[in-house]
């Protein structure tokens, strides 16, 4: 059994794991990631809808569906 319940969808060496947590962990500590999720918490979380950042920063309510879409076009190109 993983001691994780959260399951990675790449098959990473403990060398490489270990290296994109100190990555992740370091995007997610950056300014502006910091300001984004200080900004969604203030605004609250909804289960009707996500919020997303457009281009210029400001946090826009938009489905479920057409986030986790990609807006129509997809996630197998992202």
């Amino acid at each position: 059994m993983k001691s994780s319940p959260i399951r990675l969808k790449q098959k990473l060496s403990p060398k490489a794991a270990a290296a994109k947590k100190r990555r992740d962990t370091a995007m997610a500590k950056t300014p502006a990631r910091k300001a984004k999720k200080a900004e969604n918490q203030r605004i609250g979380q909804r289960s009707d809808s996500d919020l997303h950042h457009s281009v210029s920063g400001a946090p826009v309510r938009v489905s479920i569906k057409n986030n986790r879409g990609n807006f129509g076009k997809g996630t197998k190109t992202e």
